[in-house]
């Protein structure tokens, strides 16, 4: 370990030795490789999707456990390390290790010898991975650059050996087997509270004990001092002045504990401008850029010491805790997005935020921005709004007439693929897009593009996800977009996180952090998820795939309601159905409406029935009803063809269909206008509380406007958003069934 001599670069990998001990991971390729993947459609196209995704199990004989005895098998060092490690583990001595080695054979194969000498050779390799693998073009820096990439080595060493940081004392932290058992079905409970800084009527809640009150600005907030003072350039050119009071460093500070964040109140700038949610943004970057650099630093400074002390190296490593500085692979951040506009987005902060010295050169910028991006106006073309309070400047799309709201034009404007994943490697000094995924520090990617890779890896073996098994970081942006699209293709990417892999991929064994192989890295795991709403999907997410030892963190906010924004005089009525269980709120829901509400309808002579509901299941439930009744209707889901579409429009208008089912994936994708309304049915509540105004606004020319919402006291987070929390809370408790707004 630590030589790097010529001769060891141009040693080649046998073949026998190449089938049990593979080093490197698959074929290489940079973003999208030639290969039969399997592409999920999006919610605008027909037919649903399915994977058949296999389930690792954490429990029991794991893959790495029977790699570690493959290689032991083959290789005399290792094995004698591994025992020795957990023997050490066990509270054994050497004495009694040396009694169960007695009866081992001491002879060795040349067919041995070259297998030390290919590890030799692979553990070069991973040294140079972690120190950033050069390209070909920092070779050629200038010496400024070499005299910078000298101050970084010495900073990583000084920085790296302060153990009082939130980073190292999270991931040195170790869990034991019940502990880890406990975190599987543990219930948390929220001990404290704190005001949301800028989000009124909004507080935080935590477990555990509170560590928000005392923060040392003078720690510059435990950052690297570098990205501490980069951030500070930043802020205040952008017109900053009180950093410590600020929302980026609140919200850094949240996601600095390591804690597991439900943020679901965060407004998206296709709401409220540009500026608006770049502090969590910009928050959540420099965690991540913080822990991707000293996850580097520490690795650096391993490796320097054990270069320093070449012959005791391999006795260092067994003996001491303070080596174990690998995971399994080496990205460590996820980041989930919905559309390609939005890691466009991303990627373009990521690089304002990055230190200069760490982006001397961004590879690939030009054609990211190509493929991510949308057709511009030339840079002398933009004005004074182009641009976004705090800096950023995102470009601006060409100007075109549209019906369509304006945030929907602002979401939808820009490249709306949902279908992309890519790797960030950073060297001394430059970015890398397109990076190989095994040796990237952050992972973009959606749920469905990422899902695409998971179905191909379990279709084909030779191919794999490990890349996923080391995540330390995860952060779901836009979640409520996301929800719009596919949460079970979401949900089923995060549980495959953090799995055991199935190879090696040129990994040092002896620097795995043991909570790794104990297959434990779920709960060290610090998952961050952002939205501007919560609906029950995420809610479940949060509480049962988010097992982080050091807790949680989530938001509450009471809600003043849509209601007074309605402009017309529409009568809304509310009314409450029973259930006894969430599990059976859609056969309750389903029952009311056919005994109390669609023998109106069947009755009454006047058509123009607007159904709305919230999901697809619904949707389908309430097609098959009316086909069993042989109802008067017409449909709009999420998959209808465009004929079908404007065939449906024109004969509900005219009065040829009485009934029309309407989805609210429906009109976030297309947001139409439907014309002929005259009675609007809410069979459930949109989650997106704009959604409800735009309904009841469509009811304008109507002679007689009436709304009607049915809700059960498990549809109250829908409920507060709309009518307020302080009128929900009545509702559902209230003796009375029915409320009318008017």
């Amino acid at each position: 370990m630590g030589k790097k001599s010529k001769s060891k670069r141009e040693l080649k990998r046998p073949k026998k030795i190449e089938k049990s001990c593979a080093i490197e991971h698959g074929t290489k390729y940079d973003h999208a490789p030639e290969e039969n993947i399997v592409h999920c459609p999006s919610p605008s196209s027909s037919g649903d999707p399915e994977f058949g995704l296999e389930r690792e199990p954490y429990e029991g004989e794991s893959a790495y456990n029977k790699l570690l005895m493959m290689l032991g098998s083959s290789n005399k060092s290792v094995a004698d390390a591994c025992k020795k490690r957990q023997r050490q583990e066990e509270g054994k001595s050497d004495s009694e290790e040396d009694e169960d080695n007695g009866d081992v054979s001491s002879s060795m194969s040349e067919e041995v010898d070259e297998v030390e000498e290919v590890q030799e050779h692979d553990m070069a390799d991973i040294e140079d991975m972690h120190e950033g693998a050069e390209t070909e073009q920092d070779k050629e820096t200038s010496d400024l650059d070499e005299e910078h990439d000298s101050g970084t080595d010495d900073e990583a060493t000084a920085e790296a050996s302060v153990d009082g940081s939130s980073f190292h004392m999270h991931l040195e932290h170790g869990i034991s087997e019940i502990e880890a058992d406990n975190l599987s079905k543990k219930k948390w409970k929220y001990k404290w509270e704190l005001p949301a800084i800028g989000m009124p009527n909004c507080k935080w809640k935590g477990t555990g004990e509170c560590f928000m009150k005392d923060v040392n600005s003078n720690a510059e907030y435990d950052l690297k001092s570098k990205l501490y003072k980069h951030w500070m350039d930043t802020y205040k050119k952008s017109g900053g002045s009180d950093f410590h009071s600020s929302k980026q460093r609140l919200f850094f500070t949240l996601c600095n504990s390591y804690r597991d964040i439900l943020h679901f109140n965060k407004k998206p700038f296709y709401l409220k401008g540009l500026g608006e949610d770049s502090s969590i943004m910009d928050a959540y970057i420099m965690h991540s850029l913080n822990h991707v650099f000293k996850t580097a630093d520490l690795v650096k400074k391993n490796d320097a010491k054990l270069t320093k002390y070449e012959e005791k190296a391999k006795e260092e490593i067994i003996t001491s805790d303070s080596f174990l500085d690998h995971g399994f692979t080496r990205p460590k951040i996820l980041i989930l997005l919905p559309f390609a506009s939005i890691a466009l987005r991303l990627v373009k902060r990521l690089v304002q935020l990055t230190p200069s010295g760490h982006k001397v050169n961004v590879e690939h910028m030009d054609r990211f921005s190509t493929e991510f991006g949308t057709e511009e106006i030339e840079n002398g073309d933009r004005d004074e709004n182009n641009s976004s309070k705090d800096g950023q400047d995102f470009g601006k799309l060409k100007p075109h007439k549209s019906s369509k709201p304006a945030d929907f034009e602002a979401l939808f404007g820009g490249n709306n693929n949902d279908d992309f994943m890519f790797g960030i490697k950073f060297t001394r000094r430059s970015i890398k897009l397109y990076s190989d995924f095994y040796s990237s520090d952050i992972i973009v990617a959606s749920a469905v593009g990422l899902l695409s890779k998971i179905g191909a890896a379990d279709k084909n073996k030779e191919k794999d996800v490990d890349y996923l098994s080391s995540i330390e970081v995860l952060i779901i942006d836009y979640a409520d977009v996301i929800a719009m699209q596919n949460w079970d293709f979401l949900k089923a990417v995060v549980e495959r996180l953090n799995h055991v892999p199935s190879k090696q991929h040129g990994t040092d064994i002896m620097r795995i952090r043991q909570w790794y192989l104990n297959g434990y890295a779920r709960f060290y795991r610090q998952s961050i998820i952002l939205g501007s709403y919560l609906n029950p999907d995420m809610n479940s997410l949060f509480k049962l795939h988010c097992l982080n030892y050091q807790g949680k963190v989530k938001l509450e906010c009471e809600y003043k309601g849509v209601l007074p924004k309605v402009l017309l005089q529409v009568q809304q009525v509310y009314v409450r159905f029973d259930a006894d269980s969430i599990e059976n709120i859609d056969n309750a829901r389903l029952e009311y409406f056919t005994k109390k509400v669609f023998p109106k309808i069947k009755t009454s002579i006047q058509g123009g029935v607007m159904i709305f509901v919230s999901s697809y299941f619904e949707f389908v439930r309430l097609r098959g009803f009316l086909k069993s009744q042989e109802a008067s209707f017409c449909l709009l889901p999420e998959y209808a063809k465009p004929s079908d579409i404007s065939r449906a429009r024109v004969w509900f208008f005219e009065g040829k269909r009485k009934i029309m089912l309407y989805t609210e994936r429906m009109h976030f994708y297309h947001r139409y206008k439907i014309r002929g309304i005259r009675n609007l049915i809410f069979y459930s509540l949109p989650e997106r509380k704009d959604f409800y105004l735009e309904m009841v606004h469509m009811l304008e020319g109507s002679n007689d406007m009436t709304s009607t919402a049915l809700f059960s006291c498990f549809d109250l987070p829908r409920l507060e958003r709309i009518v307020g929390t302080a009128n929900a809370k009545r509702m559902v408790k209230s003796d009375k069934e029915a409320f009318v707004f008017c």
